[in-house]
């Protein structure tokens, strides 16, 4: 039986993040090149989108490419904008059948023209669509997001558009590259690591973090599944005790 089946979809987390890890050590372990893994990291993406849209998963991002990936082999960084851009062609037919918005995050401008001109094209034509929203994190550190906010807020100051005072929470959300998403519900990291790694430090305030020592090549339906079920026994407290969540 599918743990699909166990799943309350009554209580759905709302946005799910995810961090990719583990292509090259999956591809290692198998005599390959670490390009093998990244290209089979592709098909988990596919498989991991489509079974979002099918429990119905308003937001799902994914940890896609990080401002620290820039500093690897440059024949790796360039084998993995290559694979962005197939990818993509390849994968828009099936966001638009199955009714996925594409979006993404990051300093975008550091992009190879290609890469940009292909992802802005398929980000415009899954625009109309109203189901899942895959969110790509590319070229994203969420310190470089929270100093991008600051710079922003600023100059708001600055020029006299805000006063200090003015600046709350809900505020600096809004001049984030996420403004707009609602916080992750949970964190799903695979490969092994526990840690976050840059990734939506101020979004993930209250996310529950599920760990899996699983490659994200062998990430797939089940463990995304499995994931979800953790997650529904988590009592979510918000700061409060349990007993006023049953209240």
């Amino acid at each position: 039986m599918s743990l699909i089946e166990k799943i309350d979809k009554e209580r759905l987390p709302q946005h799910v993040a995810i961090i990719m890890d583990g292509n090259g050590r999956w591809a290692k372990a198998k005599g390959k090149d670490r390009s093998f893994g990244h290209q089979e990291g592709v098909v988990s993406v596919r498989k991991i989108v489509e079974a979002a849209t099918v429990l119905g998963l308003k937001y799902l991002t994914l940890y896609t490419f990080s401002t620290e990936n820039w500093n690897r082999p440059e024949a790796e960084v360039q084998a993995l904008m290559s694979l962005l851009v197939t990818a993509i062609h390849r994968e828009t037919p099936d966001l638009m059948k199955n009714n996925v918005r594409l979006m993404a995050i990051g300093n975008l401008d550091r992009l190879p023209v290609d890469a940009h001109a292909t992802l802005m094209e398929c980000i415009a034509q899954t625009s109309v669509n109203t189901g899942t929203t895959l969110v790509l994190a590319l070229s994203y550190s969420a310190r470089w997001e929270i100093v991008e906010a600051v710079k922003q807020l600023a100059e708001e100051v600055q020029s006299k558009k805000i006063h200090p005072n003015d600046i709350t929470e809900a505020v600096v959300s809004e001049h984030l590259s996420t403004r707009g998403i609602p916080d992750p519900d949970l964190l799903i990291r695979t490969g092994g690591e526990k840690r976050i790694s840059n990734f939506l430090l101020w979004q993930l305030s209250y996310a529950e973090f599920f760990f899996t020592d699983v490659y994200w090549p062998d990430f797939r339906e089940e463990e995304l599944y499995g994931a979800i079920l953790y997650y529904q026994q988590r009592e979510r407290r918000f700061g409060k005790t349990s007993e006023q969540i049953i209240l």
